[in-house]
């Protein structure tokens, strides 16, 4: 198998919360699965959540039924991985709030029409994404990268950012088995817990040195719900620490080690 690999980065994003809807609104701090799967959609050309609100006046539903937006439905098989850039410090991408107006009319009730808007936005992030080629849907993300093509321009969650793609490789999967191992990517709590492990024989475990320990963690969403597309969410890990973990462990070409989820 293959494993699709290429930089994400942007001047800002924003992946809103959807917790926050007065005052202003915040951006979760990585790029989430849901999220990347929207920028593959808008490659392939595959419908968003505005297709399933004119599917539901088009079949005159009168109640609530199971559905997914299109490019949820075909991509949320696909087998990705998430590594903050090296540059970002210790998994924290800096956030800024950005006031602007929203002055097309509808937006508010207000006098004049006009709403000032208060968004928290991601500053110059950028992620290293791994896509594990091993369907056919995979196989079409692959294609239309490595050719620069898209049907509809990709963005960092609002259409105000876009994504720059670049460094697009395709290397060979390798799995690799290890006791403990320090992942580079962001990974599911319930797939890497901390190793403690016998200090007498810490020599034996890969990746282990002298270097200031790390801890990050986070809620972000991982898929949708059926019935209402609100976001099911898990907590993510990225720390430098021994890790271990069930799931495969995929060494890159240079040496860093990932997991799918």
């Amino acid at each position: 198998m293959e494993i699709l690999r290429f930089t994400l980065s942007g001047r800002h994003a924003f992946f809103k919360k959807p917790e926050v809807n007065s005052y202003c609104y915040f951006t979760y701090g990585n790029i989430h699965k849901v999220a990347l799967l929207g920028i593959f959609g808008a490659i392939l050309g595959y419908g968003g959540y505005t297709q399933m609100q004119s599917f539901g006046k088009e079949k005159k539903r009168t109640a609530l039924s199971p559905g997914y937006p299109e490019f949820y439905e075909k991509l949320r098989s696909l087998k990705v991985s998430i590594l903050p850039a090296s540059d970002c410090r210790n998994g924290v991408i800096p956030k800024k709030i950005q006031t602007f107006n929203n002055s097309v009319g509808y937006a508010s009730r207000e006098q004049g029409g006009n709403l000032i808007v208060k968004e928290q936005w991601l500053e110059k992030p950028r992620w290293e994404i791994c896509v594990l080629v091993d369907s056919e849907e995979a196989e079409q993300v692959k294609n239309a990268i490595c050719r620069k093509q898209c049907v509809y321009y990709p963005y960092l969650g609002k259409n105000d950012h876009p994504a720059d793609i670049r460094d697009v490789r395709v290397e060979t999967a390798r799995c690799a088995a290890f006791t403990a191992v320090r992942l580079d990517c962001l990974a599911p709590e319930e797939k890497a817990a901390v190793f403690e492990p016998d200090f007498d024989d810490l020599d034996e475990f890969d990746g282990l040195d002298t270097c200031a320990e790390f801890k990050y963690e986070e809620a972000l969403p991982w898929g949708m719900d059926e019935w209402t597309n609100h976001y099911m969410m898990k907590t993510y890990l990225y720390t430098n620490v021994l890790l271990e973990t069930d799931a495969e462990v995929y060494q890159l070409e240079d040496g860093k080690k990932i997991i799918f989820y």
